[in-house]
């Protein structure tokens, strides 16, 4: 009897230690389809180009480079174009100033010599940026958590192609004014309205697999419908959901042609095959990435890249890549 108890006691013992895997996220979540504004700052200032003052590159010479991300002028603060303007003129000194910034998550100090024009504004000779906004389209809402996922890929600055590093962020009301169609070599993209002080949750990641935040937006817990794991993915007819007109959430028809369990991003291979989505888009657009894919009643991923040279064909992500970075 004695070696009975004992038994059960490892037993249990066993199960706390070896506790048996949890899901962080939710087992159905609200799929997504609104067409979104974003709006990202920032953390620094984004260094994007450069250019001539008096016949030389005065800011690539001081060693600046793309993609470095500018924090303080001498020891001043600066988390603005505005702020960093201002502090330029207030402690520049014999036509210098110390610039700090991140580059690969490593802080570097550099002299920059400024130049004045002929209206005594100094010159930095960088193109620089601290704001970035966009659309795209929201992906999920787990009810439980609040947390969002869209996009499927992160944000990068459109010149440099360098994700951006962001202090915070939002995502806001946005209507579909127009559809600028994709031919093949050509993708097209949604032309949007913006409705900034609608806002519907924050940004707090923006990452490889989406941009993530909280959903602040009133939401219908009997909207969820259950995740799919990437071994419910098959080669056939699925959905995708997204926004032509206005902000009227549609259903449209494709067909998965290949599932790739390997790849990081670039999941799930399919055309679409709705006719009206073809007539009135011409395939995948810029503004579609974030729209949830859905097969047999659930959500498996979401749309991420258009092919160029097929603009009826695109990849999509995994949901739960994305649900998996979400809770991180």
């Amino acid at each position: 009897m004695k070696k009975q108890h004992i038994l059960h006691f490892l037993i249990l013992l066993a199960l706390l230690v070896f506790p048996q895997e949890v899901l962080a996220y939710s087992s159905k979540v609200i799929p997504g389809g609104e067409n979104i504004g974003i709006q990202i700052n920032s953390d620094g200032i984004l260094v994007v180009g450069f250019y001539k003052v008096n016949d030389q590159y005065i800011g690539k010479d001081a060693g600046i480079e793309l993609g470095d991300r500018i924090i303080k002028v001498n020891d001043t603060k600066v988390t603005s174009i505005s702020e960093m303007v201002d502090a330029i003129t207030k402690n520049v000194k014999d036509n210098k100033v110390t610039l700090t910034f991140i580059r690969n998550n490593n802080e570097k100090t550099t002299e920059l010599t400024l130049i004045k024009d002929n209206n005594d504004v100094y010159k930095t000779g960088l193109f620089v940026k601290d704001q970035i906004s966009g659309i795209g389209t929201l992906t999920y809402v787990d009810p439980n958590s609040l947390i969002y996922g869209a996009l499927g890929h992160e944000i990068a600055e459109k010149n440099t192609l360098i994700p951006i590093e962001i202090k915070d962020g939002k995502i806001f009301k946005s209507s579909v004014q127009s559809i600028t169609k994709s031919e093949n070599g050509a993708p097209g993209e949604k032309t949007a309205k913006y409705f900034k002080d609608e806002v519907f949750g924050n940004i707090k990641e923006n990452e490889i697999s989406g941009i993530f935040g909280t959903y602040g937006e009133q939401i219908d817990e009997n909207d969820a419908i259950a995740v799919g794991d990437p071994n419910d993915v098959q080669v056939k007819e699925a959905t995708i959901r997204t926004v032509l007109h206005d902000e009227t959430v549609e259903e449209f028809k494709i067909n998965i042609l290949k599932v790739d369990k390997e790849s990081d991003t670039k999941n799930i291979l399919f055309e679409i095959t709705d006719e009206r989505l073809l007539n009135e888009a011409g395939g995948i657009v810029q503004g579609m990435s974030g729209s949830p894919i859905i097969q047999d009643g659930k959500i498996i991923g979401a749309v991420t890249h258009v092919i160029v040279n097929d603009a009826k064909k695109g990849y999509g992500i995994f949901i739960t890549t994305m649900l998996e970075e979400g809770e991180n």
